[in-house]
């Protein structure tokens, strides 16, 4: 899995924080989402998924890879 976000879309909403905080954090000063791992673990696959679909903004795609 490779994650990119869009900054730009991105309304500080804070839910891919609470979905996935090893993978996301965000800025202090405007609350934008931060990528902190492009290519999680495995064991974050599930919250990283759910952070991406609760997105407000849709600012989180997801690129799945077919091979380990």
């Amino acid at each position: 899995m490779i994650i990119t976000v869009e900054e730009d879309k991105c309304v500080a909403g804070g839910q891919c924080v609470v979905a996935a905080p090893e993978v996301f954090d965000q800025r202090e000063d405007d609350g934008v989402v931060i990528l902190l791992q492009e290519k999680p673990s495995a064991a974050e696959f599930d919250r990283v998924r759910t952070a991406a679909t609760i997105c407000p903004a849709a600012a989180i795609r997801l690129a799945e890879s077919l091979h380990p």
